[in-house]
């Protein structure tokens, strides 16, 4: 059998996404800023805040992050107080992180602030249009790798 070229499509999501995340990653950094945060710290208290308490290695695992490089992120947080560390009353080896009142209020008053900047970055989209994007991308980015990819096979 000859090898058939493979079916092009012009409709790819990953190049619409990746320029969306780019403009989104810009507003939010500028956004951000005046809290003193930066995206990474928003994602690491939102899942401090999630979580209720977390171990430093589970907190690494959550963000998908090498554990030293969660030392360096938990330290500029603990510096401005958003976070705290304790000894693990089960393994006094471990530490459990878990955020601070003060880091649950800039959390909180960071959100505020992004939803306005994501309502300029996707003015393009009514609110319904906002809640469905939302939906689909959780649900993509929950979800397992599932890619089918026929190229000349006749149905």
């Amino acid at each position: 059998m000859p090898d058939l070229p493979a079916v092009q499509s012009e409709r790819r999501t990953g190049p619409l996404l990746d320029h969306l995340a780019r403009r989104m990653r810009l507003r939010a950094k500028s956004v951000l800023e005046p809290f003193g945060l930066r995206p990474r710290h928003l994602i690491a208290l939102t899942a401090l805040r999630d979580a209720g308490g977390i171990s430093q290695q589970g907190l690494a695992s959550t963000l998908q992050i090498d554990s030293t490089n969660v030392v360096g992120l938990l330290n500029d947080l603990e510096a401005a107080q958003l976070v705290e560390r304790r000894r693990s009353p089960e393994d006094r080896r471990r530490h459990m992180v878990y955020i601070t009142e003060a880091g649950a209020n800039r959390l909180n008053d960071a959100e505020c602030a992004l939803e306005t900047s994501e309502v300029e970055v996707l003015g393009a989209l009514n609110p319904d249009e906002r809640e469905t994007l939302y939906e689909l991308l959780r649900r993509a980015t929950h979800g397992g790798w599932h890619i089918t990819c026929t190229v000349g096979e006749d149905d």
